[in-house]
């Protein structure tokens, strides 16, 4: 590959993309443009991100704020979805990074960048997240993973660059977990998580409080959706999808709920072990089924969420940007047409419990599902039902018996 002279990096300022810059610049001898994207991490990761970059090598920065693209393109497909991964992963992180591929893409194109980096590791999922996306939206421009490239192998020889170039970085060698925030999450990983015997030490929790600690008297929270769209809380609507979820994501995190312990299987063949907190995103989704049980017919449902196992592993494996995507994104656009209504759940030291489910496009009819016996259904006519398709089972348990 021809060394390029301009790199745009996807950079969050943590300490992989860090030293990448100082490591870029030695190495390529190019000009590096860093590229972060405010996806709901916090203020905390945010501040003096520009001038950091700029001052470990950087010629520009941008900082795009896409929080609120994040929510309405990306987080509420996933709910309208129904996507989960392993039974367990909201897929937090693996939802956010076509989208800060994509807007990384945007700048290289925009600054004449002829290169792209990202700082994934070679074992990891997100170098074939960020990967696919650069292959969908620019496959001219040439990729560059350090962690394919450099002498540096562990964390602790990050920290050992970065000691040497001056860098300043926000980890030790003696606590070093490596985390991923955004408005959806924060999932955590590395230090004592690498080995799945050991407990999830308390001191990794952030948003959630510890169910333990969570108050003794159970809250309650209404949401309502509109076509599979969170719009309101507690009857208040909201306009601002970000709004909407950082006030699910305190209630949530108040009663302990969305607390995930994970060994999960990863894309490029191993297993990992993680534990995530997604508070707000676990009350939407728990609410989100709740209200799809009410409005969607049986054989209808039950495809739903066979394809929501296959979204999800698209997702998680980093296809968002391919035509079955779109394809399964307008099945579940159709099927959320009558996804409108509201949820009531309780919770309590971080369990979710249903209380009360309404919605006008409601398929749950008391006439017949009550036990009282009403005009709209005839008992008789299961005799018929039961022989119809008893019929092949019937035959079989004949021949059986004969034999």
């Amino acid at each position: 590959m021809r060394k390029p002279k301009k790199v745009a990096l996807a950079y969050s300022g943590g300490l992989d993309t860090s030293v990448i810059i100082p490591w870029l610049k030695e190495n390529y001898r190019c000009e590096v443009v860093a590229v972060c994207g405010d996806i709901g991490q916090g203020g905390e990761e945010l501040a003096g991100l520009e001038q950091k970059a700029l001052k470990t090598g950087a010629s520009e920065v941008y900082v795009e704020d896409m929080r609120e693209e994040f929510v309405s393109e990306y987080l509420w497909r996933l709910v309208r979805a129904g996507a989960v991964y392993e039974h367990k992963y909201l897929l937090g992180t693996s939802v956010a990074r076509p989208l800060l591929a994509k807007r990384q893409v945007e700048v290289a194109l925009r600054t004449g960048c002829d290169a792209v980096a990202h700082g994934c590791t070679g074992k990891g999922n997100d170098q074939v997240r960020f990967e696919l996306t650069y292959k969908a939206l620019a496959p001219h421009l040439a990729v560059i993973a350090p962690w394919r490239e450099w002498d540096i192998k562990s964390r602790e020889d990050a920290l050992a660059y970065a000691a040497q170039h001056n860098v300043p970085v926000a980890v030790s060698a003696t606590k070093i977990y490596s985390r991923d925030r955004n408005i959806w999450h924060i999932s955590h990983e590395g230090g004592a998580l690498e080995d799945p015997a050991n407990a999830a030490p308390d001191e990794i929790w952030m948003l959630t409080k510890s169910p333990r600690e969570a108050p003794d008297k159970p809250g309650e929270v209404t949401i309502g959706f509109e076509e599979g769209r969170p719009v309101s809380v507690n009857g208040q609507r909201y306009v601002s999808g970000t709004s909407l979820l950082e006030t699910l994501n305190k209630t949530g995190g108040e009663h302990g709920i969305g607390r995930t312990d994970l060994v999960e299987n990863r894309f490029v063949g191993m297993k990992s072990r993680g534990c995530y907190e997604t508070p707000g995103g676990s009350l939407i989704m728990a609410a989100h089924r709740e209200l799809e049980a009410l409005t969607l017919d049986r054989s209808t449902l039950h495809y739903k969420q066979k394809l929501a196992v296959d979204y999800a592993g698209l997702v998680y494996n980093g296809f968002w940007f391919t035509p079955l995507r779109e394809a399964l994104d307008a099945f579940f656009e159709n099927t959320s047409r009558t996804a409108t209504g509201e949820v009531t759940l309780r919770l309590y030291k971080g369990n979710i419990e249903p209380v009360s489910r309404k919605s006008p496009y409601s398929l749950y009819s008391l006439d017949i599902a009550s036990f009282t016996m009403g005009a709209g259904y005839d008992p008789k006519d299961a005799l018929g039902f039961i022989n119809l398709i008893g019929l092949p089972i019937e035959i079989q348990g004949a021949v059986s018996r004969k034999k």
